[in-house]
């Protein structure tokens, strides 16, 4: 029997753990392994969900115990403000977008860093739930244009001004902190444009 490569289940590892993913094909690897003129060779999988997710309560247990995610380090969500990519850039010689940080929601019409006090929000008909912020590493110093990758800036910059309180360095270590993990308490619809509502106790 012939293999049909495009269905097939891979493993995969992200973050040293393992995660399994559906083939996309050959097509799809040509492409990339021609994209990145690597001498190895890319396949791009999906998650499934009749496969088995990863739990981010395993890595960090700040997150819900019943949390499940595929390919994202921990957060299902990742939010970040232009202001606070604004006030970044403002500090740099180069300016940097919200695309170098890969947010799943970016806020406009928001103080640099407003974001980082909101415990819980919702948008459209979408709840969610602050767990913690996101400590950066060097991917943020890739160039999402060109695929270089320069080890330095933002993230230098980023350590001058966004590190954790000393009481969070169990939790974050040396990463400069840029963005919010979210977990979704309420699913629903959202739109472009909708309005973030700041949910009180």
């Amino acid at each position: 029997m012939l293999e049909n490569k495009a269905c097939a289940n891979k493993p995969a590892r992200v973050f040293s753990k393992d995660i399994q993913g559906r083939d996309c094909g050959d097509k799809a690897s040509h492409w990339l392994t021609s994209y990145f003129g690597d001498e190895k060779t890319f396949r791009l999988v999906h998650f499934e969900p009749d496969m088995k997710p990863r739990r981010p309560a395993e890595s960090e247990p700040l997150f819900p115990k019943f949390e499940e995610v595929a390919y994202p380090d921990y957060g299902p969500v990742m939010l970040l403000s232009e202001a606070s990519v604004k006030d970044l850039s403002s500090k740099l010689d180069q300016e940097v977008t919200t695309e170098r940080f890969r947010p799943s929601i970016v806020i406009g019409d928001c103080e640099p860093f407003d974001e980082d006090s909101w415990e819980e929000i919702q948008i459209g008909s979408v709840r969610l739930q602050r767990v913690m912020s996101c400590g950066r590493c060097i991917m943020t110093t890739i160039d999402p244009e060109t695929g270089v990758m320069s080890r330095k800036e933002p993230l230098e910059t980023l350590k001058s001004y966004r590190l954790c309180k000393p009481s969070e360095k169990h939790l974050y270590k040396k990463a400069p902190l840029f963005g919010q993990l979210h977990t979704v308490k309420k699913t629903g619809i959202l739109h472009v444009g909708d309005e973030v509502y700041k949910i009180t106790r």
